[in-house]
């Protein structure tokens, strides 16, 4: 082999594109992967809940502009949540989030099983004659598929199997409307409204009827520009909180920034963050200037700090403004749900705050759950139970339900209303009586509410509006449904399991093991019962469990990461860039007789010895 020719790697072909819901994004064009040869393919299995999946359109947008004519992004929306399989609810989430290629909607799964996905998102890159390359779980992978692009196009070119061209991205038109997928809104001095308008890009003054406009602060293309309300950038803004000063405090998203909005001049500042998005091993303390953040998506003024729900990394931080600092606040960046003393507690997703004077509230997202954290930072659960439980049932809190709430308001009595968005309801915790109930139903992915009077005003993001309640006296009656995340269960023998975490450096890197081992497995289950042996961390990606016969089903969770650095053998640059790998699975599993005692994870690469099963 010549120093030029190309590198040899597995290919395995790709399975055909299925899904019932349809494609958008195409101007009603249904694709197969035959119309796509001659194009390097990368398919994104995601779905719209998952912070994860959100930071990964975000990395792609680079790899499609500076690729626009040899690669073709498809979204695979495949739904972890009963209302994410809802067609509608996957037109909505394509425009909230700016999802400019195709998508194809799987509400059954069907390509998802085809491709032998287990972890959202997962990227596959499919080379130009219709076979699988790549294989990448979690987020941060994009530098490493750029590299394969930039190789496929070469080699590609050369072998007369490219097709430059136009994508078949089909751009929807836009919807005339005031606001447009609103995140949050808060009650100002004035009396007026202030919303994030999300998708917009945008916040807005809204006078106290809730619909006209007074003004709009930001350009409305996305940025970080600091100024007045004519030159400021925001880019997906969500949570809003007042500060004693009377200014605003903005969780700026994509931005991974907090912003302060002064009501009284117009401009705009940023107070936390660089722009850019906090990784594993980055600084988790310091000047707020200088430190990362990862999609914050609210805020609350509590205990004379602003406390930040960081969506993107699972934990709560605070930003002091008296030293002008961030630290963590509670949560280790492990998905689940884990009460207990801060640093030792798991949240997922924490996407909604309100204070009280003895409690802070959060909806976690992932958990379904209301949760809070007491003056000491101890965390408590009052209603959820995991990842894995969802749906729409009222009564005592140890067995009541919510799906996806985004938001959580304080209410004068003592109890708290959620924002349950994946419910389209409003419901109610009362902590006196540990009673839940349904105040409204008939809202619109409702993802927050603010208390105005004797009203409350609800956020319906998905009907682009505020939309005013009174404040029921009695709940609605609505009928008990109870859902368990739409992933079928893995079938695994009883007894002794190989789990195995696929992880390939990508082409041009090399494990980093300059300060100790460069990998870490760590695992636990629900039920703990489940596991006999094979529990805790370790450094090796592979590891025996023994599971217990006797619980016939479960959970496992497993959290891998790999440290890569850029392999320089010339010895060119003293700092190669170095890179983390990482992501958490929940993999339900039922025990089988004779079934597989195997269980292979993809983090990065292509699991060789099941390629021949997996994709024929």
């Amino acid at each position: 082999m010549t120093d030029s020719a190309p590198p040899r790697r597995p290919r395995v072909r790709a399975p055909e594109l299925i899904g019932k819901g349809g494609w958008l994004n195409t101007g009603d064009r249904e694709y197969t992967l035959s119309d796509l040869r001659g194009r390097i393919v990368v398919l994104d299995f995601w779905t719209f809940c998952c912070i994860n999946c959100l930071h990964v359109l975000d990395e792609l947008r680079e790899l499609e502009h500076r690729h626009p004519d040899t690669v073709v992004v498809i979204g695979v929306h495949s739904p972890k949540f009963a209302h994410e399989a809802e067609h509608g609810a996957v037109v909505d989430a394509v425009e909230r989030y700016g999802v400019a290629h195709p998508v194809l909607d799987d509400p059954e799964l069907a390509t998802w099983k085809q491709y032998a996905v287990r972890a959202w998102p997962t990227l596959v890159v499919i080379d130009p004659e219709g076979y699988v390359v790549a294989q990448h779980a979690g987020e941060g992978h994009v530098h490493a598929i750029e590299r394969l692009v930039t190789e496929l196009e070469a080699e590609h070119g050369a072998k007369g199997t490219l097709r430059r061209g136009d994508g078949p991205y089909v751009p929807p038109e836009p919807e005339p409307t005031a606001l447009r997928f609103p995140g949050k809104a808060l009650l100002l001095p004035s009396g007026n409204l202030l919303v994030s308008d999300t998708t917009r890009h945008q916040l807005v003054e809204l006078a106290a009827d809730g619909e006209t406009v007074v003004r709009r602060i930001g350009q409305g293309g996305r940025g970080l520009t600091d100024g007045p309300a004519d030159r400021a950038r925001f880019q997906e803004p969500q949570g809003l909180a007042l500060l004693p000063d009377g200014t605003v405090v903005v969780a700026d998203t994509v931005n991974h920034a907090l912003r302060r909005f002064d009501p009284e001049t117009g401009r705009t500042t940023t107070l936390a963050g660089t722009g850019h998005q906090w990784m594993q091993g980055a600084a988790t303390s310091g000047p707020a200037r200088e430190v990362d953040l990862s999609s914050p998506w609210d805020v609350a003024w509590w205990q004379g700090r602003v406390w930040i729900a960081m969506a993107g990394v699972h934990q709560l931080w605070t930003y002091d403004p008296e030293d002008g600092t961030v630290a963590v606040a509670a949560g280790t960046t492990n998905e689940g749900l884990v009460d207990g003393p801060a640093a030792e507690a798991w949240f997922a997703q924490p996407s909604g705050l309100a204070a009280t004077a003895d409690r802070l509230w959060l909806a976690d997202s992932e958990t379904s759950a209301l949760r809070w954290v007491d003056p000491d930072g101890a965390v408590h659960t009052a209603v959820g139970t995991g990842l894995f439980d969802f749906g729409h049932r009222d009564g005592a809190a140890g067995q009541a339900l919510f799906q996806h709430p985004l938001g959580v308001t304080a209410l004068p009595d003592g109890s708290v209303a959620v924002a349950d968005t994946y419910n389209h309801a409003l419901r109610r915790f009362d902590p006196a009586t540990g009673e839940v109930t349904t105040l409204a139903t008939d809202l619109r992915e409702p993802s927050d509410a603010v208390l105005v009077g004797e009203d409350i005003v609800v956020v319906e993001s998905a009907r682009h509006r505020l939309t005013r309640l009174r404040l029921p006296e009695e709940a609605v009656r609505v009928e008990s449904v109870a859902h368990r995340t739409r992933r079928a269960a893995t079938e695994v023998a009883p007894g002794r399991l190989r789990l195995e975490v696929i992880f390939q450096a990508p082409q041009g890197q090399k494990l980093d093991t300059r300060y100790g081992p460069s990998t870490r497995l760590l695992v636990s289950s629900t039920p703990p019962e489940l596991l006999l042996k094979g529990e805790g961390a370790g450094t090796d990606l592979s590891r025996e469990l023994e599971l217990d016969a006797a619980v016939r089903e479960g959970v496992l969770h497993i959290s891998a990461m790999a440290a890569s650095c850029d392999d320089d053998p010339a010895g060119g640059r003293e700092y190669p860039a170095c890179h983390v790998h990482q992501q958490d699975w929940g993999v339900p599993v039922r025990l089988t007789e004779g079934a597989t005692d195997r269980l292979p994870l993809v983090l990065a690469g292509l699991d060789e010895q099941e390629s021949g099963s997996q994709m024929p």
